[in-house]
């Protein structure tokens, strides 16, 4: 007996039919079966943030979400959101304040910031600390974490970039 299921799905844009177990996570369909391994798995509970794409526009934890629960949606990976560019910025940021240092965590916190970004240009320092303490990193401190998207956020509503970005997605 075959025990698997035929989802579509879009991924980074790109139209996938793919047979997957019913109980497999969104995030080992996304990194084993179509090799987009920029997702990490940390915790499997959803906790760690390592595991964060995109569903449908919305962030949810791969490790929560099961492939067969995508079929007919779109998802959106690290690699999809850095293709596009809008999160050059960020990458620089992330490096110009050592804001990473082992890799592991730092797909999910791009991801995170990413969204604080698109939905709250104008978050405080306070905000931003909030909003990416949903994402575990061990190795630097949050410190150089919430700097730069503070930076990205500063340069951004210096430029009005954040307004334009913000303002094409609603």
């Amino acid at each position: 007996m075959d025990d698997t299921r035929t989802i579509h799905v879009t991924v980074n844009g790109q139209t996938h039919q793919c047979a997957v177990a019913p109980r497999q996570h969104l995030v080992d369909f996304v990194r084993e079966d179509l090799g987009l391994t920029g997702s990490h798995l940390g915790c499997e509970h959803g906790v760690c943030g390592a595991c964060t794409v995109r569903l449908d526009g919305q962030v949810v934890r791969g490790c929560l979400v099961l492939a067969v629960q995508a079929d007919g949606r779109s998802v959106e990976t690290v690699e999809g959101l850095t293709e596009g560019g809008s999160v050059r910025d960020l990458q620089d940021a992330f490096v110009a304040r050592n804001a990473l240092q082992c890799g592991y965590c730092t797909s999910g916190m791009l991801m995170a910031a990413a969204e604080l970004i698109e939905v709250q240009p104008d978050a405080t320092r306070e905000e931003v600390r909030a909003w990416m303490s949903g994402n575990y990193c061990r190795c630097t401190g949050y410190q150089a974490i919430v700097d730069a998207v503070c930076d990205v956020l500063a340069k951004r509503r210096a430029t009005g970039a954040s307004a334009a970005i913000h303002g094409a997605r609603a």
